[in-house]
């Protein structure tokens, strides 16, 4: 039997967890030997706040026999918490710079690009406003201020992208892509960093939306999977 375990369970995967349970769906319901987050007339719902690696044998032997929302946030915005060393003392809370996009479920997708293409499995990124909990890591030196972050809060939830389809992921950057481009042309049109861009043409390629066309030095060049 496969679970997560509600003892386990960080602060924003519990959250998210509690808007999806609505009236009329069941929690922790073991179904072909895995315990599912929710169910909800016979759909699965399934909550990964990290990669989705861990979950690609459930997926698998799942999908077959069960239609399954696979649900992951990103935080468009976020406020660090830092826990102080002195418990008498407060945390202290101020707004991370950084802002998330959809974009950033690339990173989790690289696992199991090509389920995506499979008709029972439907992605929801939820764009949120969270709180990162940081405390003093335990492993810091004497004269080292290391922390780590222990949870991850959520505040709100702004929005909610529903992909049905590795397509629906490339059409959110096609109209702004050359006939062929490179991880750099992605890069631009994801407003994003190289390394994202190439997991995301990792994707796209697994999923069959582009392929590789040619090369322009040591970099590879894709086109679009008419």
């Amino acid at each position: 039997m496969t679970t997560i375990g509600e003892l386990n369970e960080r602060s924003l995967h519990r959250a998210l967890k509690e808007r999806y349970a609505v009236a009329g769906t069941e929690t922790e319901q073991v179904i072909d030997g895995f315990v599912t987050d929710v169910v909800a007339d016979g759909r699965i719902v399934e909550i990964q706040t990290g990669s989705f690696g861990p979950l690609r044998n459930k997926l698998t032997r799942l999908l077959d026999e069960h239609p399954i929302t696979l649900v992951h946030p990103i935080a468009r915005d976020r406020f660090l918490v830092r826990v102080p060393d002195d418990p008498a003392l407060p945390p202290t809370r101020r707004r991370s710079p950084k802002h998330g996009s959809v974009f950033g479920v690339f990173p989790a997708l690289v696992s199991i690009p090509a389920l995506l293409a499979h008709p029972n499995l439907t992605l929801e990124v939820v764009m949120t406003v969270e709180e990162e909990v940081r405390a003093p890591s335990e492993r810091r030196g004497r004269w080292r201020r290391d922390f780590t972050r222990v949870d991850r809060r959520l505040v709100d939830v702004i929005e909610t992208h529903t992909i049905a389809s590795m397509a629906d992921l490339f059409a959110l950057v096609d109209a702004r892509l050359p006939e062929t481009f490179t991880t750099t042309d992605i890069a631009a049109a994801m407003g994003s960093t190289r390394s994202l861009a190439q997991q995301a043409a990792y994707c796209f390629r697994e999923g069959g939306v582009i392929e590789i066309c040619g090369k322009d030095g040591n970099t590879l060049v894709y086109r679009r999977v008419v």
